[in-house]
């Protein structure tokens, strides 16, 4: 029997609303992952759309859980990044990504800092440049449009867009170093939904499916476990980015659905089962 695949996920925490960890923890699991966590922060919800939620900075802690680790000659098959909330956890983390980084294994950096045109109200813009700093130690970058437009230093623009619009996009990216680039929040109408995945041997490539109105909070998380779970399991990049598409548009359709208060997250839990067999393990 094959080795089981080990990730190491550096993310934040929310008790209430499904995002981060605790979305990542239970679809790498169902992936058959093992997933250790370096958890960057500690939160009551997360922030969205939530008022008075508590916040533990655990910036001081990650390097010595890194270490640690080190020290029992842990190896992973994949360094995943997501939220990483300071200038300061950036550094940190690059650093990690030196102390673990093999010539066989994956660093994914989910570089999740805007959304809708606009920065996280907790960034100044110069973060984007410290984030396309971190990318650029990547294998694949996983950000929406608004965040690609910020790594590259362009303006946002609204959809619906054209291929050569997106594909000029994956490219800029994989210009600040990351080999492949799946790219989310793409849009030629109104629709449809999904991805666009660039592989610089093998060029581009799309994921849709219909779109569902609304916002809901946690999905690029949700869609980048996905996506990670799926590689791990031997998956090319496209076919990974199709899995992670279906599985995250099902969760939407079912939330929806449900009349569930988005700030609360997706139903992804009741889309596991077909998610493992998407991946061949049921």
């Amino acid at each position: 029997m094959a080795m089981q695949k080990r990730v190491a996920a550096i993310h934040d925490i929310s008790g209430f609303g499904k995002c981060s960890l605790t979305v990542a923890l239970p679809i790498l699991s169902a992936a058959g992952i093992e997933t250790s966590v370096i958890p960057t922060a500690v939160l009551s919800t997360h922030t969205g759309g939530f008022e008075g939620y508590t916040f533990r900075d655990l910036s001081a802690d990650l390097l010595p859980f890194a270490r640690h680790w080190k020290s029992l000659g842990l190896v992973f098959d994949c360094l995943y990044s997501g939220f990483l909330g300071s200038q300061e956890q950036l550094e940190t983390v690059d650093e990690i990504f030196g102390l673990f980084k093999k010539p066989d294994n994956l660093v994914l950096v989910d570089p999740a800092m805007a959304d809708n045109g606009c920065m996280y109200a907790t960034f100044a813009p110069s973060f984007a440049q410290g984030m396309a700093s971190l990318c650029a130690r990547a294998d694949i970058i996983v950000p929406n449009i608004t965040e690609a437009a910020f790594l590259l230093g362009e303006s946002y623009r609204p959809g619906p867009y054209d291929k050569t619009y997106i594909e000029g996009l994956l490219k800029g990216l994989a210009g600040l170093g990351p080999p492949q680039v799946v790219l989310t929040g793409v849009f030629f109408h109104e629709g449809h939904l999904g991805a666009a995945v660039y592989d610089r041997k093998a060029g581009v490539d799309f994921a849709f499916e219909e779109k569902v109105s609304g916002m809901y909070h946690g999905t690029g998380d949700i869609f980048a476990s996905a996506l990670t779970g799926a590689l791990l399991n031997g998956f090319s990049l496209f076919d990974s980015a199709r899995i992670a598409v279906r599985f995250t548009a099902g969760s939407i359709r079912r939330t929806q659905a449900a009349g569930t208060d988005v700030r609360f997250g997706v139903n992804f839990e009741q889309g596991l089962p077909d998610y493992i067999r998407a991946l061949g393990l049921l």
